[in-house]
């Protein structure tokens, strides 16, 4: 199944949601709950310090699975979510091996 990494930043109110309904865990939960409900897992969860604070590593069953959280996530104007396709080493040399007919620009 694809591996995705979700990162988040809270908003204001965002953060203030965290410390009111149940902290961190109950945040885990909640996301892990949107995972499993589109058909996937959580591999990790884990809060961060700086300009991310949530760093999730999950696998979903698709692209449109992935796009379907991210949408539902920012749409709560509570945090700012990115997502990042996830490749195996196994899957890059599949990559590297492909014949690929390119021209850069100016060549």
């Amino acid at each position: 199944m694809p591996r995705y990494m979700v990162i988040a930043s809270y908003t204001a109110e965002g953060i203030q949601g965290v410390l009111k309904g149940g902290g961190g865990s109950a945040r885990r939960k909640a996301v892990a709950d949107a995972v499993s409900g589109l058909g996937g897992k959580i591999e990790s969860f884990d809060f961060a310090f700086g300009e991310d604070d949530v760093y999730v590593i999950c696998e979903l069953p698709d692209n449109v699975a992935a796009a379907s959280l991210g949408l539902a996530v920012g749409a709560t104007g509570l945090v700012r979510v990115r997502t990042v396709v996830l490749l195996t080493p196994e899957e890059i040399d599949r990559a590297a091996s492909g014949d690929v007919s390119y021209r850069g620009p100016g060549q």
